[in-house]
């Protein structure tokens, strides 16, 4: 860590419980080193990125995701001297909150949510941190450090208009100042997500055939990436030929993220993470011509991957699931597990007892979702398929 604006791990803002810090490790290995030992983090190897988590062996899931945005961000931020520790905590947690089935099984929660004030994987990622990682035996949560939290509330930007129910109840005990950016490090967590999916959505859809190394050839960015490997290695095999292709798509992002946040660092000149926080606008971004190609890139993946006609007919199959999970849940609360049954206990009233049921549901795996929905409400189970969850 080399940056003025970087966040200082000998100066972070505290814990909202004070406990004596390690003499071996800054406090933003410790946040990092307590996700990863979390449950939730465990779970991630069981649920949906893109494909289900049955489907093969070699297919991305949100655990080896969230370790390869993990990766791309301590590239990115030991170049531009930020803290890499706290950048690599954010971008491991970023995804906590996720349901089982990918975004799809998202979509379902909140629309069944929405009586009860919705719901959001963002702030399910914190109210998990916070509050739902019960396993210290002074406080509930992992009882991370104010930049961590902070970096996982609002990674993506200031949260504006209606804040989540799960966000806003922290922020009252713990301002997070939601209306500000986040740091530098949150930021490079955020690109480092768009990176790692991009690259590796494109690299599952070859796998499973939804589209072919001729397809991708034909996109903005990787066009030129096949014309420097065919240039290069002539008559290479399909498969290596694709391989050296993306691997070039990949780097290309991450040169791109660099080169255009130094410009707008030197730009703006920031002298305290203080001054990232206030810059009105982030910091860390891809130059306009790149995000353009992305957009187009995205659309692709949306069209013949997202939407596949599998990918649809599997949406169908695992909204019904989940609509049919919770309200079976909410009529039976003796159902959940025992560690849950204090919670029912006091939950004062019907919200409070949904916001149970989605927390218990959104922390399911794909395989255990579709085992207990099996043994308490029978029907179909899932075929070999693809979920959509980018």
């Amino acid at each position: 860590m080399t940056a003025p604006y970087a966040t200082d791990p000998a100066n972070p803002r505290g814990r909202l419980f004070p406990e004596e810090e390690s003499t071996f490790r800054s406090p933003f290995q410790r946040d990092r080193d307590r996700i990863i030992h979390a449950s939730a983090f465990r779970r991630l190897k069981h649920k949906t990125q893109v494909f289900i988590e049955h489907e093969g062996d070699y297919f991305r899931t949100r655990l080896t995701h969230s370790i390869e945005v993990a990766q791309v961000a301590r590239t990115i931020a030991a170049t531009l001297g930020l803290n890499v520790e706290l950048t690599e905590a954010v971008a491991l947690a970023h995804d906590l909150g996720h349901t089982p089935f990918g975004h799809t099984g998202e979509e379902a929660l909140d629309a069944l949510m929405q009586p009860y004030g919705g719901f959001d994987h963002n702030a399910q990622a914190l109210r998990i941190v916070t509050d739902l990682e019960r396993h210290y035996a002074e406080w509930d949560g992992l009882n991370l450090t104010w930049e961590t939290l902070e970096g996982i509330a609002k990674h993506n930007g200031p949260v504006t208009g209606a804040i989540p129910y799960a966000l806003a109840a922290y922020n009252a005990r713990h301002d997070l100042e939601l209306h500000t950016h986040a740091s530098a490090e949150a930021q490079v967590a955020a690109l480092s997500d768009d990176i790692a999916y991009n690259n590796h959505d494109l690299h599952d859809g070859l796998r499973a055939e939804l589209f072919s190394t001729d397809d991708l050839a034909a996109l903005p960015i990787l066009r030129e990436c096949f014309a420097r490997v065919d240039a290069k290695y002539p008559g290479l095999n399909y498969y290596r030929r694709r391989h050296e292709a993306l691997r070039r798509f990949f780097g290309v992002l991450v040169e791109d993220v660099i080169a255009v946040s130094r410009r707008n660092l030197a730009d703006l000149n920031p002298a305290t993470v203080h001054d990232i926080r206030h810059a009105g606008r982030m910091v860390i971004q891809f130059s306009p011509a790149l995000w353009t190609d992305l957009k187009v890139i995205r659309q692709f993946l949306f069209e013949r991957m997202y939407r596949a006609p599998a990918v649809v007919d599997m949406r169908v199959v695992v909204t019904k699931m989940v609509n049919e999970l919770f309200p079976f849940f909410m009529d039976n609360p003796g159902e959940l597990p025992k560690q849950w049954r204090k919670d029912v206990a006091d939950a004062a009233d019907r919200t409070a007892l949904a916001r149970i049921v989605a927390d218990y549901i959104a922390g399911m795996t794909d395989r255990f979702a579709i085992q207990e929905h099996k043994r308490l409400i029978g029907g179909e189970t899932i075929p070999p398929g693809v979920i959509d969850g980018n």
